[in-house]
């Protein structure tokens, strides 16, 4: 296990490299016996730094939602990291691309919190009723540490991607606020164009057979530490298509069916 120490000094390299958008070496590189828990417990000291610069938890993001990418992450269940008030962007507004190392962006359908919801056997329906609303959303990853390491040419691990905090760095919320039962959450279509091009399309029921599903195991997870979801809060429920990466001057705009659309413009 990775000590507290070991585990607060990778969080500000961790943060140096966001402030100053300069990727670090793998952690596995250095740590190869890293484990999940120790990757967890290094974004907990990077969200602690984040609090105490005056930021805000706003809600989580769920990530490796498709049984393919758990498979080649060699892992059995999502990921998740922390939404921190800054990261979010208005609809259609710009977005300044200076804020990120290497963006890209992934189409989710976010779920908003009407009610707390405790983990321990969280179930679909618990999380429905604790749902005041969804919308479309576009989640914006970016990494702190190297996808490829220049000299053993090896790729990123699932412990460095969580470190990382799940590679979470930006939040756009869009479309209409739907009720969770009004609407068929398994079945909603997602297209995302970047300057009018279609590159990605996908179906909601990719993640996890049912949004919903990410929800009530983020829940769980939190149960271990003696946490919960509180009402407010917003999770991104994890995407359905793949990552799109964009420079400045890209517009992004995705169509979510009965949700509506959402979009942004790197600048």
């Amino acid at each position: 296990m990775l000590n507290a120490r070991s585990a607060r000094e990778i969080a500000e390299r961790l943060h140096e490299a966001e402030r100053n958008r300069r990727q670090i070496r793998q952690l596995s590189y250095s740590y190869p016996d890293l484990a999940i828990d120790d990757a967890y417990a290094i974004q907990r000291q990077w969200v602690a730094i984040k609090l105490g610069e005056g930021r805000t938890i706003r809600g989580h993001k769920i990530g490796l939602t498709s049984r393919a990418m758990q498979r080649s992450s060699q892992i059995n269940e999502p990921d998740t990291g922390a939404l921190l008030d800054d990261m979010f962007f208005p609809d259609a507004g710009p977005i300044p691309i200076e804020r990120f190392i290497v963006p890209r962006v992934e189409i989710e359908v976010a779920f908003v919190l009407g009610g707390p919801l405790a983990g321990g056997s969280c179930t679909l329906s618990d999380v429905l009723a604790a749902t005041e609303y969804v919308v479309p959303a576009l989640e914006i990853i970016d990494a702190r540490i190297e996808q490829v390491d220049e000299q053993t040419k090896s790729t990123r691990r699932v412990t460095d991607t969580i470190a990382d905090n799940a590679a979470n760095a930006g939040v756009v919320l869009g479309g209409r606020a739907i009720r969770p039962m009004d609407v068929d959450l398994r079945g909603i279509p997602g297209v995302l164009y970047r300057n009018s091009e279609v590159e990605e399309t996908g179906v909601s029921v990719a993640v996890l057979n049912h949004p919903a599903n990410g929800i009530a195991w983020l829940a769980d997870r939190l149960a271990r530490y003696g946490s919960a979801l509180t009402a407010g809060e917003v999770v991104l429920s994890g995407s359905f298509t793949r990552p799109v990466a964009v420079t400045a001057g890209d517009t992004i705009h995705a169509e979510f069916g009965p949700l509506g659309t959402v979009s942004c413009q790197f600048r």
